[in-house]
């Protein structure tokens, strides 16, 4: 009886630590996952009645929110929520994550793979373009309810989101453990609030409520169609921020960012939607500003210091993407290694980069002073996000169908019907190509051209390499007919293949002309997948002599340390002394050549980049003290 009663006792506390753990993980979503998505209240209705294409009228009005309300349920409640979030690559997720899991399931298809490897590259291009316009706009229209409270306040609108938007990226190298904690729980006092707001004209009017039928969204769309295709543009921005869902999944799980879907996030946001709605039936001249003029004159001041920390916190979450997104897409071998600070101790995940951090912020100031207006931006918007959505429904048809073996009929279903809504949006966008829909399409179009630039150099750079490389076992049984002298310590050559003699190595000889007792040939891999286990983590040859060659193996979100991975050796009868082990590096200088493999703007544009990149020490966690470069001049 006693041993039943501890086990239940046992048990009850296991329950309870698992129910906080999910309730902090909950409220952890909320703020990091959702805050884009939360702040498209602030403009999404504004542009749909603003453009002037619908009229104001009971069935009008319905409609509308009916399109809203459906949308947010088929693209982000049964697309991201029910679909996308089972497709995770051990337990991560994200567009590069799809990818991965996309170009694995067709591996035997060498063609298919590589231009399903360009489709998803190309859409992970446009997240810089999102990453632009995302905080810009949220920024902006949160700062743009000063406007409500008075006019003279006009002026001051972009200085002051300039001022806020330069603050943000200035603490970035900080880090956000401090204030991260207090994410979660202003965005839960958000959602609330503009729940409460909804349903303060909601009571004014509660059969707007019967826009939740599909009804009156399918009589909209069958008596206007022309008008629905022109709107879809505009409605696209109550799903902004959809991605960060699956982006988000290693962070939080699938069950704390559903539950926080379907418990907080998405009653909250139709509430407040339908709230506007029945505001815009009252009083059709709230349309310039539909969010702020559901409040009372008392709480504008307030409200618009809330809504401008809310789109602060959404910006946050797209800037820590696009520092997670460039670190996998340069452990890919799509950007050269850039210089990489971690934030925390105890969060590895936290990290900052310089470059993309003041890269963002010049993009987003010039977005900010060229569109002037979240109107404006909002035409911009839609067309990248768009693009993503489609990728990510293709990359999901090859996984279910290639990866998870599931029978074609079932595939074509399950995407099919989202491809088709995804393309009505992406074609209703491509209206706004000239009004501003180019801007995230040239950011993308130029991160694309600097990836692929940089995957080709680097595969010519290696050809050339292999090309004059010599094959490492002959090399070292011929130096050991008549070895030089050896000295104490270890000596790790990094290379870049396998079963090559690292030009480090023949310098070293040619100078010095001696080897250590110990000597290492290192490749250091990355693979499509986020994770390897440290049981994983080294190959090893035993070459004789003292001599081993070995690859270290890495996910595209493991933080790479050469040292740390080689104290594995030890097992393998290698013990290295930090003391007494030097790195030698090969630093090559790219020549670019007339009538090389690539045009010649391109060959200089990748050497340029070559020469950009941080030492690569720093990238594998290589003490400075212990390393050794010696360069050499490469043409391609």
């Amino acid at each position: 009886m006693a041993a039943s009663r501890l086990q239940v006792i046992h048990l009850s506390s296991s329950s309870s630590s698992s129910q906080s753990s999910l309730a902090a993980l909950t409220l952890g979503a909320i703020g990091v996952v959702y805050g884009d998505i939360g702040t498209s209240v602030l403009y999404a209705i504004k542009e749909i009645f603003g453009s002037g294409h619908v009229p104001f009228t009971p069935d009008n009005v319905h409609g509308v929110l009916s399109i809203v309300f459906w949308t947010l349920t088929v693209i982000v409640s049964l697309k991201y929520v029910t679909l996308v979030l089972r497709a995770d690559n051990h337990g991560e997720g994200g567009l590069v994550a799809m990818l991965a899991l996309a170009s694995q399931s067709v591996k035997d298809k060498p063609v298919l793979r590589k231009w399903l490897l360009v489709v998803g590259i190309f859409g992970t291009c446009l997240f810089y373009g999102d990453g632009v316009i995302t905080p810009a706009i949220s920024v902006l229209s949160a700062v743009e309810g000063l406007e409500v409270i008075s006019p003279t306040f006009k002026k001051g609108v972009i200085p002051l989101t300039i001022i806020i938007l330069f603050c943000l990226f200035a603490v970035q190298k900080r880090g956000t453990a401090g204030i991260g904690k207090f994410f979660g729980p202003i965005t839960v006092v958000w959602f609330l609030t503009v729940a409460l707001l909804g349903i303060s004209h909601i009571i004014d009017n509660p059969a707007i409520l019967w826009a939740m039928s599909p009804h009156y969204a399918l009589m909209f769309i069958w008596t206007q169609p022309g008008t629905t295709f022109v709107i879809l543009g505009a409605v696209v921005l109550c799903v902004t921020g959809g991605e960060a869902l699956y982006a988000d999944m290693g962070h939080f799980g699938k069950k704390p960012i559903r539950l926080a879907w379907f418990a907080i996030v998405m009653p909250c946001l139709t509430l407040n939607y339908f709230g506007q709605g029945a505001l815009l039936l009252q009083e059709p001249e709230a349309v310039k500003n539909p969010f702020f003029l559901m409040a009372p004159d008392w709480l504008l001041i307030p409200l618009v210091g809330l809504a401008t920390m809310a789109t602060v916190i959404a910006s946050q979450a797209l800037i820590s993407g696009a520092f997670s997104v460039t670190k996998q897409v340069v452990q890919l071998g799509y950007l050269p290694r850039l210089q990489l600070l971690h934030t925390s101790v105890k969060d590895t995940g936290q990290i900052y980069i310089p470059f993309v951090n003041w890269g963002l912020f010049v993009a987003i100031v010039l977005a900010v002073g060229f569109f002037r207006s979240s109107s404006n931006l909002a035409a911009a918007y839609g067309i990248a996000v768009c693009t993503d959505m489609l990728i990510t429904t293709v990359l999901t048809f090859f996984v279910i169908r290639h990866g998870w073996k599931y029978p074609l009929w079932l595939c074509l279903g399950a995407t099919g019907f989202f491809f088709v809504v995804d393309l009505a949006f992406w074609a209703s966008n491509m209206f706004k190509l000239f009004e501003g829909g180019w801007f995230p399409l040239a950011i993308g179009g130029a991160v694309f051209l600097l990836m692929l630039t940089w995957k080709e150099g680097r595969h010519l750079l290696s050809d050339k390499l292999r090309e004059d490389s010599l094959d490492l076992p002959s090399f070292l049984e011929a130096i050991f007919v008549a070895p030089p002298a050896r000295v104490e310590g270890t000596a790790v050559f990094l290379t870049a293949e396998t079963g090559t003699v690292p030009n480090a190595l023949l310098h070293n000889l040619k100078h010095n002309k001696v080897l250590h007792a110990q000597n290492l040939f290192v490749t250091v891999c990355h693979h499509e997948t986020p994770w390897i286990p440290m049981q994983k983590r080294l190959e090893v040859e035993d070459l004789g002599h003292d001599c081993w060659q070995v690859i270290i193996n890495y996910g595209f979100k493991n933080d790479p340390n050469v040292p740390k991975a080689l104290a594995l050796m030890k097992g393998e009868g290698c013990h290295l002394d930090a003391m007494t082990t030097s790195y030698f590096l090969s630093r090559d200088t790219v020549i670019p050549t007339l009538g090389g493999g690539m045009a010649f703007w391109r060959e200089k544009l990748f050497a340029q980049m070559h020469r950009n990149a941080s030492g690569a020490a720093d990238f594998l966690n290589i003490p400075s003290n212990a390393v050794v470069e010696l360069g050499s001049k490469i043409e391609i």
